[in-house]
Formats: C-alpha cells, sequence, structure tokens
C-alpha cells in the first residue's frame, strides 16, 4: 500500500470517526435529555445544601455554609435559574410530553 492511500484510508477513517463524536456529544436528542438530567440532579443536591436560600428552615444550614466557597460561581447561576424557571411540575410535564 502506498503512502498516499494510507494518508487517504487515515483520513477517512478519522473523519468518520469525529463525525461519530460529533453526533454523540452534540447532535443526537438524548444529549438534551442527559444535560436536563444533570441540571434536575445540581438543582436538588443545591437545594438540600441551601434551603435557607429560599426561606425553607434547615438545621444543617450551618454545616452546609461552610461548601459556599466552594460553590459559590454555582451558587448564583442555580438560585438564578430556580427563580426563573417555570415550576416543576411544568418542567416534568415537558419531559414526558404532558
Amino acid at each position: 500500500m502506498r503512502l498516499e492511500a494510507r494518508i487517504r484510508a487515515f483520513r477517512a477513517t478519522l473523519a468518520e470517526w469525529l463525525r461519530g463524536l460529533y453526533h454523540g456529544m452534540v447532535a443526537h436528542p438524548a444529549y438534551e435529555k442527559i444535560e436536563h438530567a444533570a441540571e434536575d440532579s445540581e438543582d436538588a443536591f443545591l437545594l438540600a445544601c441551601f434551603p435557607d436560600a429560599f426561606g425553607i428552615p434547615s438545621p444543617v444550614s450551618y454545616y452546609t455554609a461552610e461548601l459556599l466557597p466552594h460553590l459559590a460561581e454555582e451558587f448564583a447561576q442555580w438560585e438564578r435559574r430556580m427563580w426563573d424557571r417555570e415550576s416543576v411540575l411544568e418542567r416534568k410535564g415537558k419531559q414526558y410530553h404532558f
């Protein structure tokens, strides 16, 4: 096999691999579902850690306050997202096409 043919075969294999990677990471419809599931689990974690941000009293707020310096950047985005988004029922209804 000549060098030119080997390079052409390598480029074709690489292009096929990159198309698959792009499809799997960005274009596939499951990407949006995975992103929403990750966002929901992050919201649940932050709500469990900082319920007092929404007026829900919690006895563990004293201990979870130690996490705030590590989560400060995500906390501001999360708080904005929680105040701006529709109700949890509407979001779950969209997820299951209600």
